[in-house]
């Protein structure tokens, strides 16, 4: 005798096991989830949960879809280093970027000196970059592009003015922490030292200078920005043997740049209003 399976039975328990699947595999999607957030990796969850959604992923094969989620953390992580970076460096102008650097003969720069310290490669040399010109030729401008640069190629960079690392240092003297600014100092793959030349100097000061690229020499890169040229620094670094030696650290190992031409804030001073 046959015994027919009632048709509504068969359709019941087909839903409970489909379900109880779909349950299953939830729970270990949600569990898989848990683990890559223990593991900090965020940007691969909202990249897989995309893709889930996505119907042009269902022709891609397992390698390929996991090359895109390494892929999303990967630039997640490398994006919030530069962010990092970026703080850190404390640039003067965040705008400055090697991009938006004017190339022109007036100016007396050019694209092949450019490309060569966009590379960072006087970074990886120890090398110091020397900026000069008169005020408004985009020193600081120019020195604040190659900090940008290096945050992006994932050096660590400091700006600051001289006048206020001097300052500091001076403090630093006075409370007991100047070996440990040093050292924070010495961290910075790059330091950028602006207005330089700025004020005389005195004897205290020059050495304090000279005790800060002494660390740097052959171990770091220094970029300094100055309205005087560099024929001059021997002078107005006050004490001639602590100039023989802040020279030698600097002016023998070092790309030079001497900015020409009008002063650029001129085009961008607001007019006057008044009649």
């Amino acid at each position: 005798m046959n015994i027919c399976a009632d048709p509504s039975t068969t359709t019941s328990r087909f839903l409970d096991e489909k379900n109880h699947i779909q349950e299953g595999r939830s729970m270990l999607l949600e569990a898989t989830k848990n683990k890559l957030k223990e593991l900090k990796l965020e940007a691969m969850i909202e990249a897989w949960e995309a893709h889930s959604g996505n119907p042009q992923m269902l022709g891609l094969s397992f390698d390929e879809r996991l090359g895109l989620l390494v892929d999303a953390q990967y630039l997640s992580v490398h994006n919030k280093r530069i962010h990092r970076a970026r703080k850190e460096a404390k640039l003067r102008l965040h705008t400055a970027t090697m991009e938006a650097v004017e190339i022109s003969e007036s100016r007396n720069l050019s694209r092949a000196q450019l490309a060569q310290l966009g590379s960072c490669q006087y970074i990886e040399q120890n090398l110091a970059v020397l900026i000069t010109g008169a005020t408004g030729t985009g020193k600081t401008f120019l020195s604040c592009a190659l900090g940008e640069q290096a945050c992006r190629k994932g050096f660590r960079v400091q700006y600051v003015r001289l006048p206020r690392l001097l300052e500091e240092l001076q403090l630093a003297h006075a409370d007991g922490t100047y070996a440990r600014l040093l050292g924070r100092l010495l961290r910075n793959d790059l330091l950028i030292l602006d207005d330089w030349g700025l004020g005389a100097l005195t004897e205290a000061q020059s050495r304090d200078v000279l005790e800060v690229l002494e660390d740097r020499e052959g171990r770091r890169s220094t970029v300094v920005s100055s309205q005087l040229p560099v024929e001059h620094w021997h002078k107005w670094l006050c004490e001639p043997t602590v100039a023989d030696a802040i020279l030698d650290r600097l002016v023998h190992r070092s790309y030079r740049l001497v900015l020409k031409g009008p002063s650029r804030r001129k085009g961008s001073e607001p007019k006057n209003q008044n009649p």
